[in-house]
């Protein structure tokens, strides 16, 4: 199956939620001619782009408050942007963390400035992303269960393997924000991200302004384990007075097309 035919599927899959408003895992592995392994596989993956929710034994359409219309190049130009302005708070021979996702992945290229970096990740394509900067920073892998929903290391291993070290910075995204409650995920797996913040000095959540005031039933970290809130220049005045509320520094980027 090459990577064309898999994209084309996602998309029908996504097309036939909508349009169903519930399909079945194995509905859709008889409709692809393709194993329920591989659409369970399809489905994470788009519930982690904010696609679709999966149910057990198959997958519905996100709410209706969830739903944002967004044109690619823009969502691209913000995670650049937050990544652009997460990226100025590292130092040189920081000891930091970086959690998956695409958001966090976007920061990797702007570090090959940066000296004497250790770097802890739990996600395969920041590793991978790590070992082509030229200043080669120092890479640490949690190991752990392979979880293909978040595209990462979980579990115990990784959790005791971070509790042996301790760094200056967290850099971590999220599904959502609660500006109640704080960073929320689709995610049942929060033991890690939980683990991240306890062992980090600074926790800066990297997140666009859409995510912002998605309430998604999950909370990840809790206001009182984040310090910084890197967002893009589209958040909302009342958001950020929210935020602000809760002691924590807000950074809003620039967003350049």
């Amino acid at each position: 199956m090459t990577k064309r035919n898999t994209q084309q599927r996602r998309h029908t899959i996504v097309t036939l939620v909508q349009e169903q408003g519930e399909v079945s895992v194995d509905a859709l592995a008889k409709h692809f001619s393709t194993s329920e392994v591989t659409i369970r596989k399809d489905l994470a993956v788009l519930e982690t782009g904010g696609l679709l929710l999966r149910r057990y034994g198959g997958a519905v359409p996100l709410p209706s408050e969830m739903v944002v219309e967004a044109n690619p190049e823009q969502v691209s130009n913000r995670k650049l942007a937050i990544a652009r302005a997460a990226a100025e708070r590292l130092r040189d021979h920081n000891r930091v963390i970086i959690d998956s996702g695409s958001t966090t992945s976007a920061m990797i290229p702007m570090l090959g400035n940066k000296r004497g970096l250790i770097v802890m990740t739990n996600s395969l394509n920041v590793a991978g992303a790590l070992r082509e900067l030229e200043n080669e920073p120092t890479l640490l892998m949690t190991g752990g269960t392979w979880d293909p929903h978040s595209e990462s290391f979980q579990g115990q291993v990784a959790e005791q393997v971070l509790r042996s070290y301790d760094f200056d910075q967290l850099f971590i995204g999220a599904d959502g924000i609660d500006p109640e409650r704080g960073t929320t995920t689709f995610n049942e797996l929060v033991g890690l991200s939980r683990v991240m913040a306890e062992v980090s000095r600074e926790v800066i959540v990297m997140v666009e302004s859409e995510k912002i005031g998605r309430k998604i039933p999950n909370l990840e970290l809790p206001w009182s384990s984040i310090h910084t809130l890197v967002t893009d220049e589209g958040l909302a005045s009342e958001a950020r007075e929210q935020i602000q509320a809760q002691g924590v520094t807000l950074i809003c980027a620039p967003v350049t097309c």
